[in-house]
């Protein structure tokens, strides 16, 4: 008589193919997920703004639109007006040489938000660590 031999259904699930894809997907979010952010850091109070506290001592770059669309770089004591194609090298040499400089912008009020934001990026690429924005207090 021969002995008849059933199989049991296999009741484990082979993990390792799993493993190898969650591995694959975490490499593709972790190379994504850094290009997926843009724009340009500010740091927007959650109060009221008060004046900055500046000292005397400390240095501050600060670059002007004025409502024509002329361009201004303001450090120290002295004004003068840039072409806006030659403020991210004046901006770079400037920060280079003091990377605790702080950086503001003062646009006129009738400038289109885009103008603003443009110079505010080309700071950036120059290597401000954060761009502030000028204002004046409600009347």
């Amino acid at each position: 008589m021969a002995k008849v031999s059933r199989r049991r259904p296999m009741a484990e699930i082979n993990v390792v193919p799993y493993i190898d894809v969650m591995l694959v997907l975490l490499v593709i979010f972790m190379v994504a997920a850094p290009m997926l952010t843009q724009g340009i850091v500010v740091d927007l109070p959650e109060a009221s703004s008060g004046p900055l506290d500046i000292d005397e001592n400390e240095a501050t770059l600060v670059v002007s639109i004025k409502a024509d669309g002329s361009y201004y770089i303001n450090v120290g004591e002295d004004e003068q007006a840039v072409p806006l194609i030659k403020i991210e090298a004046q901006a770079k040499k400037i920060i280079a040489a003091n990377r605790k400089i702080k950086v503001l912008v003062e646009g006129d009020r009738n400038l289109d938000y885009g103008t603003v934001i443009n110079l505010m990026n080309i700071l950036q690429t120059a290597g401000a660590a954060s761009v502030g924005l000028i204002t004046e207090p409600p009347q």
